[in-house]
């Protein structure tokens, strides 16, 4: 390996959930913060939750509100 172009790797980084949770890995950065973890994520605790990320949850059940209204105008 060169000397001098590898970032500096740390064994004990610190990687720190939204949800609280916190555990030690090696990174190239000292502390790391996350949305989600293994702890909280959906597909790992088999819970039904949605993780929203800029609105796009309330704009598709806004076009799926229209459509069904348009549908319901249409049938009748």
């Amino acid at each position: 390996m060169k000397k001098g172009i590898h970032p500096e790797f740390y064994t004990d980084a610190q990687v720190i959930c939204a949800c609280g949770n916190t555990f030690i890995t090696g990174a190239t950065k000292k502390v790391i913060r996350t949305d989600v973890c293994s702890a909280c994520h959906p597909f790992f605790t088999g819970e039904q939750r949605i993780v929203d990320t800029g609105g796009q949850v309330e704009r598709f059940q806004k076009r799926l509100k229209k459509t069904e209204e348009l549908a319901r105008k249409e049938g009748e």
